[in-house]
């Protein structure tokens, strides 16, 4: 027999490292978990012909970390539902792996899934298939499908990952199509803008010259001075308003890259008013409904605080999540934690706090998350609302400012000539 060394949970969610023998790995997985335990690891400690299987597992993964992007959420969602389906009918899930890559565009998922359906047929678990690529199933994903094989409900798992993918994608598109329309108006008036100052701008100025006027209003005189940056600056203000913008965006992807760095920026943006809001709360009703989801899938509640944590996407919540982890590894409730965080308003914390002492605590935060949802749509269009009118305002006083400039220098020499 080999032997086979494993990493597992146990009942109340701490990491279990041992070794146990068995003829194949499926029947170690068995073996681990008639033990109780929930698997998370199983590999053969030694062996030539396993360490060739295992390198050749390791191209696969690097095969498929390759290429650019990921997976779409709306091709993900669906695929996730048709192999609810497909699991639902009775299907085998090698089968239904099969079926469902053939019906794929090509593209990074149909690779993926043809892997997987290579890597079960060769005798892993969908799970362990899937973990192999990060791009398409996430750590989420795969946990989730993790827990669906144990308690052998892999179509129930599925299909509330499907509704949490969805409900997720669905809070994200709603935030993102509020901002598209302030956003165009913007690049739309700052074109018009910085046209008016490149192409007629100069073209008063050389009137003034023309007519030997010495001395112009201070706003016509910033009006030409701005002109003349972006024509003739060092460098040219024109090259500037381009890479600017990219060299924000870089310095801010390099300032993430850290973890003091993300929570720092995490926190400023929270402190945003308005803006702050929504972020808040979207990122309360993220890691209400990952977590829901979790623990209603069976997965225990630490393993399911870890992986939320790590999904979660923001930093001041990710750090706030590892406390409470730590709590309650430590024998405290998941409320206190939480309270003392002073992250999430009170009406969170009571929720989580009669959703444990009822034992229906994943009941509890879908329905924080559906709470929170419903806020953010009326912070969205808040948001809007308000951003129309100062939008108008910003850009009536640009429009204003640039009109004055030209036309006071303009009406002073006109009364100059007619003698007025």
């Amino acid at each position: 027999m080999a032997v086979f060394v494993y990493e597992a949970l146990n009942a109340s969610g701490q990491e279990v490292k041992d070794e146990v023998e068995a003829p194949s790995k499926e029947e170690a997985v068995a073996k681990v978990r008639s033990l109780g335990y929930f698997p998370t690891k199983v590999i053969e400690k030694s062996g030539k012909k396993k360490v060739g299987k295992e390198a050749g597992g390791q191209q696969r993964r690097k095969a498929a970390g390759t290429g650019f992007g990921r997976v779409k959420t709306k091709t993900l969602t669906q695929f996730t539902r048709q192999l609810s389906t497909l699991q639902d009918a009775g299907l085998p899930i090698l089968r239904s792996i099969k079926i469902l890559e053939q019906q794929q565009k090509p593209g990074m998922l149909k690779n993926c899934l043809k892997q997987t359906g290579e890597d079960v047929e060769g005798g892993a678990t969908l799970s362990e298939a899937m973990a192999r690529h990060p791009k398409a199933f996430d750590r989420l994903y795969t946990n989730m499908v993790a827990a669906g094989e144990a308690g052998g409900v892999l179509d129930v798992i599925l299909q509330r990952l499907a509704d949490f993918l969805e409900k997720a994608q669905k809070l994200k598109n709603k935030v993102v199509g509020a901002m598209i329309y302030p956003i165009v108006v913007i690049l739309i008036a700052s074109a018009i803008t910085l046209a008016i100052v490149i192409f007629l701008v100069p073209k008063f100025r050389d009137i003034f010259v023309d007519f030997g006027v010495k001395q112009l209003p201070w706003m016509t005189q910033v009006l030409i001075d701005f002109s003349n940056w972006l024509l003739a600056g060092s460098p040219p203000g024109w090259l500037v308003i381009i890479f600017l913008p990219i060299i924000i965006i870089g310095v801010y992807k390099l300032i993430r890259q850290a973890y003091i760095g993300r929570y720092i920026v995490d926190t400023i943006w929270l402190k945003i008013p308005i803006i702050g809001q929504i972020i808040s709360k979207s990122g309360i009703a993220r890691f209400t409904r990952t977590l829901g989801t979790l623990i209603s899938a069976g997965v225990p509640i630490l393993e399911a605080l870890k992986i939320t944590k790590d999904t979660t996407g923001n930093e001041v919540y990710a750090s706030m999540l590892g406390k409470v982890h730590d709590s309650i590894r430590e024998g405290d409730s998941f409320a206190n934690p939480l309270r003392a965080s002073k992250c999430v308003d009170s009406i969170v914390v009571n929720m989580i706090d009669v959703g444990e002492e009822t034992g229906e605590l994943d009941k509890m935060l879908y329905k924080v998350a559906d709470n929170y949802d419903d806020e953010v749509d009326t912070l969205v269009a808040s948001l809007v609302s308000l951003l129309e009118p100062v939008l108008v305002v910003v850009l009536g006083s640009i429009v204003g400012f640039i009109v004055i400039a030209l036309y006071m220098p303009m009406i002073a020499l006109i009364q100059s000539l007619t003698g007025g």
